[in-house]
């Protein structure tokens, strides 16, 4: 990418612009009651790095931020409690915003940014034309969450969940499902990598999630507190589903499709119950599984 300086006032008509360079504006516009909107004047921009670093979680994560993309999902974190960093989205994508960008208060600034331009800085097409960096919230103690979900407790836990995307759309069901939060594994991904937030389309934003160092224990912790907890586990000694008792304080623990929870987790149970199926099938995708589980859950409970 090239940075040179500025064509001068009497460059030919219809000239090319120089790479990376954006046309600039004799002041910063503004949206409602929200930060500046700035036209991005250079892609190295420092406080676009959280949009150049998109395939290196790792820095994401130490920084304590997190990528939202799609309009749905800035929306959302635009709605939410949240801290929004920042926000990256292109000139026709704008208005579309425009509503939730003005809410006094928001925080954080604005860049437009061509849609050629933002494909060139995060390294891809970013096809909705927008992204936005949101701060991760502070860790939940697993007390807290006992004492301030509603009852009855109707939990899910999650066990070696390595594809994000999978992560995401557990998120996803959790909360459609009403569930009070998510425990996820230490071997597991994180439910704020960017394609876990993306495929839980922002409900991430509003589920408390507890990051466990030992789910394991966090279970036995559970059980102790007096919930119920229940493991997915398509394997012999499994109770039939609709026999299992969901009722009262329950946790829902689902591991990955080909092996389950593993042993330690399955130990911590209370109980491991299974969905009968036929023609040869012997297990189901993780979200499948979690939403037939708490539909069978939910079913009794009080709509929340």
């Amino acid at each position: 990418m090239r940075h040179g300086p500025a064509a001068p006032p009497n460059r030919t008509a219809g000239a090319r612009r120089p790479e990376g360079r954006f046309r600039p504006r004799g002041r910063e516009a503004r949206i409602g009651a929200m930060a500046a909107v700035l036209t991005v004047p250079s892609l190295d921009l420092p406080e676009l790095a959280p949009y150049r670093t998109l395939r290196r979680p790792d820095e994401h994560r130490a920084e304590g931020i997190f990528v939202a993309e799609g309009e749905k999902t800035v929306r959302r974190l635009l709605g939410s409690r949240l801290e929004v960093v920042s926000v990256l989205v292109t000139p026709h994508r704008m208005a579309g915003l425009a509503d939730l960008l003005g809410n006094p208060g928001r925080g954080g600034t604005v860049y437009l940014c061509p849609a050629a331009e933002m494909e060139r800085l995060t390294g891809f097409p970013i096809y909705q034309g927008v992204l936005a960096v949101g701060r991760v919230p502070r860790a939940i103690p697993l007390a807290d969450l006992l004492q301030d979900s509603a009852k009855p407790l109707l939990l899910v836990a999650i066990d070696g969940i390595a594809n994000a995307q999978n992560t995401g759309a557990l998120v996803r069901t959790a909360a459609a499902f009403g569930a009070g939060g998510l425990l996820v594994s230490e071997t597991g991904a994180s439910p704020w990598l960017r394609r876990a937030v993306s495929c839980s389309v922002g409900a991430v934003f509003d589920l408390p999630v507890v990051e466990c160092a030992d789910l394991a224990a966090d279970l036995r912790a559970l059980s102790r507190a007096g919930v119920r907890c229940v493991a997915a586990h398509p394997r012999e000694g499994s109770v039939a589903l609709t026999t299992a008792d969901l009722s009262g304080d329950c946790c829902v623990v689902l591991g990955s499709e080909d092996r389950g929870p593993r042993e330690e987790v399955l130990a911590a149970c209370t109980v491991r119950a299974a969905v009968w199926m036929r023609n040869g099938v012997d297990s189901l995708n993780v979200v499948a599984a979690a939403a037939v589980f708490l539909h069978e859950a939910t079913r009794g409970r009080p709509t929340r």
